[in-house]
């Protein structure tokens, strides 16, 4: 484990989140929203609603700009998010998860939550100097986020199916060279 649980689960949120944006669009219900909060962990308020969706994605622009900035950069916008949210750090305990860091109340909306804790994920990837574990996906058709949280730092893709849609090409190239001719994408 690269970060600490709570971090790892939040910067995974905060990666699904700016890549839902990206070909093929996943979160445009409320109901891909319900998912999103359910399979990344989320508890607290959750409203449900035509108007907590476009909060929630108005955050994909703000969230790719901190995943992707230098660590100088990082830094400064998660303390304007962390200030302007009025974030106060406790630690907490619910069901499944043990004791972890919280900013905001449990009522506050979901994009504040999400926001401020993708905020106090980047304080440790700052802190760590770890930004060499977010980038953009290596695909050239792609612009999803990549976090790669391998021991090698190995991960170049931000799905399999860019990895794998890469690795067919790669395999075509080779192919074509050698029977001499050009490959086919």
């Amino acid at each position: 484990m690269v970060f600490a649980h709570d971090t790892e689960e939040s910067l995974q949120a905060a990666v699904a989140l700016v890549n839902a944006a990206e070909p093929p669009v996943t979160v445009t219900t409320v109901a891909d929203l319900d998912a999103f909060f359910t399979r990344h962990g989320y508890t607290g308020r959750h409203d449900g609603t035509e108007a907590e969706l476009r909060d929630v994605l108005a955050l994909q622009p703000r969230l790719r700009e901190l995943l992707l900035a230098d660590r100088d950069v990082a830094a400064g916008l998660v303390n304007d998010m962390l200030a302007d949210a009025g974030a106060v750090p406790r630690l907490v305990r619910h069901p499944p998860e043990d004791w972890h860091v919280h900013a905001v109340p449990a009522d506050a909306p979901l994009a504040t939550r999400v926001l401020v804790e993708t905020a106090m994920a980047m304080i440790d990837v700052v802190r760590e100097d770890e930004h060499s574990r977010l980038a953009v996906c290596a695909d050239d058709d792609c612009a999803g986020i990549v976090l790669d949280l391998s021991r090698n730092r190995s991960r170049r893709y931000c799905s399999t199916t860019c990895g794998n849609r890469n690795a067919q090409a790669a395999h075509r190239a080779r192919q074509a060279d050698r029977a001499g001719q050009p490959a086919t994408v």
